[in-house]
């Protein structure tokens, strides 16, 4: 499959700006205890800097779908998505999770965003008969309405309820010796995503100024919905806006959407601007786009790759502020102590542009390696 350098541009800022969520995470002073988008003890910047990564999975899984139609246009593609899917999720439940939580008893399986993916991907490829046109149109109505189903109303303990609510709705399940899976990401908001790009994906068929025009005319639609379906406050999301005592913190409220699971209004907003900065790096070649094109054609390497390099990166902050090991508290709290530890917001910055830098160059290398070994099958799964 051709590489189209918009999406791996794009799909590029959004995994620079993913592993500044992570570091605030694992890095932070206060991210143990305080909620970064509570408005009643947050601060701006500490909101921002939370705020702004909720574009990266949306757009993510959404540019999955894209690839996944490009990738679709070969014959029996379909058996590699469905094998690239089982694949993704084995990561997440293995290498991931211990990159995540450094817990070698495995106390706590996270079903998130690659997870997701992943069996999205399976069920692409079980529906590879089903038109593209459909599927897209599919994945918009789930956008739409997955989330009424916070309003129906099941019987406690009803089977229904046991099997929907961890496929619609973030839940904690207890899992035997005492390990629990949450379902962060449940599957059906974001499958309904991941279709959606998969029907988008035909836009890539178009002659470049067409297409250009097509993205600049959904992201203006997609965020002018936005704004005027929440400035009605009707029950599209599950956190309302409401007037602060400033006219920041009201626009703070305003754009402070729900991720988990996304509700139409968080779609709206962040794959808004995914069409616009697709429109803005169409034919794009420059210094900026090469630079995140360089992250973007390597996804899984530099996902994998991060999150040990930010977790080793927090251990060293961790022992240069003297504590040892027998401090160290894993499960969910990333190994870190009870004790207060990590970096001001500042720091957080800091350590995230020199872990940003140091991937550059091994992004840069796997890039050019994959390029150079087009023949050998393993390198499709990283």
């Amino acid at each position: 499959m051709k590489r189209i350098p918009s999406i791996d541009t794009v799909r590029g800022i959004v995994m620079v700006i993913m592993a500044l969520d992570h570091i605030r995470d694992l890095i932070h002073i206060p991210s143990q205890t305080l909620d970064p988008t509570n408005l009643t003890t947050t601060t701006a910047s500490i909101f921002m800097t939370r705020w702004v990564t909720h574009f990266c999975a949306p757009i993510f899984v959404f540019l999955a779908g894209m690839s996944a139609y490009l990738s679709s246009q070969k014959e029996g593609n379909h058996l590699f998505l469905i094998k690239r899917g089982l694949w993704l999720v084995l990561l997440e439940f293995t290498v991931i999770t211990f990159g995540i939580w450094w817990d070698i008893h495995f106390n706590v399986f996270l079903f998130q965003v690659i997870a997701a993916i992943g069996l999205s991907f399976v069920l692409l490829g079980l529906f590879h008969r089903v038109s593209a046109s459909v599927l897209g149109v599919v994945g918009v109505a789930i956008m739409v309405f997955h989330g009424a189903f916070a309003l129906i109303l099941f019987a406690e303990g009803s089977v229904l309820r046991t099997v929907l609510t961890p496929i619609f709705s973030v839940t904690a399940l207890p899992l035997p010796s005492s390990k629990t899976l949450i379902m962060g990401y449940p599957l059906i908001p974001w499958l309904g995503i991941m279709m959606a790009g998969y029907g988008a994906g035909s836009y890539f068929k178009k002659p470049a100024q067409e297409r250009k025009l097509i993205f600049l005319k959904l992201g203006g639609v997609a965020l002018a919905a936005f704004v005027v379906l929440r400035f009605t406050n009707i029950l599209l999301d599950p956190q309302p806006w409401s007037v602060q005592k400033d006219s920041l913190l009201t626009f703070l409220s305003f754009i402070n959407v729900t991720k988990y699971p996304p509700s139409l209004l968080y779609d709206l907003m962040t794959l808004g601007t995914m069409f616009l900065l697709l429109y803005c790096f169409e034919n794009a070649e420059n210094a900026l786009s090469r630079f995140f094109t360089t992250y973007g054609k390597v996804p899984m390497f530099y996902y994998l790759l991060h999150w040990y390099i930010v977790h080793l990166t927090m251990f060293a902050i961790l022992f240069a502020q003297g504590f040892g090991v027998k401090d160290f508290e894993f499960g969910f709290s990333f190994g870190r102590p009870k004790a207060a530890n990590g970096l001001p917001l500042w720091g957080v910055y800091l350590v995230w542009i020199g872990v940003v830098g140091a991937l550059y160059p091994l992004c840069r290398w796997f890039g050019r390696y994959k390029k150079a070994n087009t023949h050998k099958t393993w390198l499709r799964y990283i």
